[in-house]
């Protein structure tokens, strides 16, 4: 037994801890299962995949329960175990929570949609299921390749999900759009990757941070390239300009589900990589990395809530593309802390403020989704004037999109944005970032507008009869992700101190 315990093969095997790579591994079975069984269920019985979906994103989110109790970590380097390329800690499992909480109420609304689009179930529960692993995976990632391949195993399977409306050329459209630019954007991340590898020698994240404080001055302006670079690709997920051109057609142009999707799941993404990239790998370089990403949170904050302005009740605008514009500008507030933890004493702090920004914008953003998808079932344009009397139509309805849309804004009752909202500011004010705070708060303001004037659109008396309108029940699905995202939001506003207290233990 000792012979085999110091044999050097034998050395070099490496124990799986399943438990801690649960969450995302579930989704991947899970993926692979629905493929399976659409190659032999007959076409009667498919519909029953969408359940089977919903079902293994609930168990991958249960999977984080016996997690609570510490840190676990897996796949380590043999000869340094303190070297780990997965970990499970309190950051990871809050990101891996609002990124399976956010899939399982995409796949509620997918399950009316592919219904009434005739979308290929198959395809689109495999597809989903398959970005969701990735978008698991990434926060617990502790190495490049590991938090490239999961930006990759999140993103591809988005391409094929926007294009799957395969009779509409905007679909298409699209889709090759998205495809392109995420495609430039990693290889961009790719090559300052590669970067970074030539000047530390290793991958591991805590591994760079050590030998970067350490750079040769010859290599000194090599490691500040590498690691602008590296953000490139995370900054395109969170749609921060220039990054950004990308969101308002792809949310038009593919399934509501999968822009509600894509505006919750990739904004997760994206913010977690940079966080992990910023703050674990290049904490000696932030004085490259804090200017250019609070540069990119103004103009990102600004260029999406001025485009936002444009899309008014009075002229047929898509309620979508508003949407699209709406999570350019949050996006921007997004990125407001990541840049504070350059400049902070505490960067954990600042961290717990963008997860905690994150939570209440999925959960609000997700409901407005949600009653835009019922809309969008008697209105195929889903123009913001299509919401004139929903009201009068359907109250519980109007009352969750206004509940949902004052949380964006930040007004009361919407407590939760607000305190999110001041939770950011903070971070920005305390790091020194004064004028970055005071133009948070003059796009805050500006946002008022556009939000309070769709909330405005919904009480108005309808132009003609309601009752077309009331003829169209809200799905069952549908009904099931208002409530979800309606009963969050309200707990949450009304105890806000929930959402601080549990972002404020997210320490990395």
């Amino acid at each position: 037994m000792n012979a085999l315990a110091q044999d050097p093969v034998r050395s070099v095997v490496q124990s799986v801890d399943w438990t801690a790579i649960a969450p995302p591994a579930l989704a991947a079975l899970g993926a692979l299962a629905v493929l399976v069984a659409d190659l032999f269920l007959p076409e009667r019985r498919k519909p029953l995949l969408g359940p089977v979906t919903v079902a293994v994103l609930a168990l991958a989110a249960l999977s984080l329960l016996p997690l609570r109790s510490g840190e676990r970590t897996t796949f380590c380097l043999t000869t340094d175990p303190a070297v780990c390329s997965y970990v499970a800690d309190p950051f990871a499992l809050a990101v891996q929570f609002l990124v399976l909480g956010a899939a399982l109420i995409a796949a509620l609304l997918s399950m009316t949609a592919v219904r009434d689009e005739a979308l290929p179930r198959g395809e689109y529960w495999f597809l989903l299921l398959a970005s969701a692993a990735g978008a698991a995976l990434l926060p617990a990632a502790r190495d490049l390749a590991t938090l490239i391949v999961a930006l990759e195993v999140a993103s591809l399977p988005s391409f094929a999900l926007v294009g799957l409306r395969r009779a509409d050329g905007r679909s298409s459209e699209a889709a090759l759009k998205f495809f392109l630019s995420s495609v430039t954007a990693t290889a961009v991340s790719l090559m300052g990757v590669s970067f970074v590898y030539a000047v530390t020698g290793s991958l591991h994240l805590d591994r760079i941070a050590e030998r970067l404080r350490e750079t040769a001055p010859g290599l000194e302006a090599l490691a500040a390239t590498g690691v602008a670079l590296t953000l490139v690709g995370f900054a395109f997920k969170t749609a921060a300009v220039p990054f950004h051109s990308w969101v308002p057609e792809t949310y038009v142009g593919a399934p509501l589900p999968v822009a509600a999707y894509l505006s919750v799941i990739g904004k997760a993404v994206g913010f977690s990589g940079l966080i992990l990239v910023t703050v674990e790998a290049f904490p000696s370089y932030g004085h490259v990395w804090g200017p250019a990403l609070a540069v990119l949170a103004a103009l990102t904050m600004t260029a999406g809530n001025a485009a936002a302005l444009r899309q008014r009740p009075e002229r047929p605008h898509s309620a979508v593309r508003l949407l699209a514009w709406s999570s350019v500008g949050q996006a921007g507030y997004l990125l407001v802390p990541i840049a504070a933890a350059a400049y902070a004493a505490e960067p954990g702090r600042a961290v717990g403020a963008t997860v905690a920004y994150a939570l209440m914008y999925a959960a609000v953003n997700l409901g407005a989704f949600a009653v835009a998808a019922h809309v969008g079932r008697s209105a195929a344009a889903n123009r913001i004037t299509d919401y004139r009397g929903l009201y009068a139509a359907h109250p519980p309805a109007a009352l969750a999109l206004a509940f949902f849309l004052l949380c964006l804004a930040g007004l009361p009752p919407g407590i939760i944005g607000l305190f999110a909202k001041v939770a950011v500011l903070s971070t920005a004010v305390d790091a020194g970032l004064g004028w970055l705070a005071a133009v948070m708060a003059v796009n805050v303001v500006i946002a008022l507008y556009y939000y309070l004037a769709w909330t405005a659109q919904i009480f108005r008396a309808p132009a003609q009869a309601p009752a077309a309108r009331a003829r169209v029940r809200v799905a069952a699905p549908l009904t099931a992700a208002i409530a979800l995202t309606g009963l969050l939001a309200v707990g949450l506003s009304g105890a806000p101190q929930l959402a601080l207290r549990f972002a404020a233990d997210v320490l990395l």
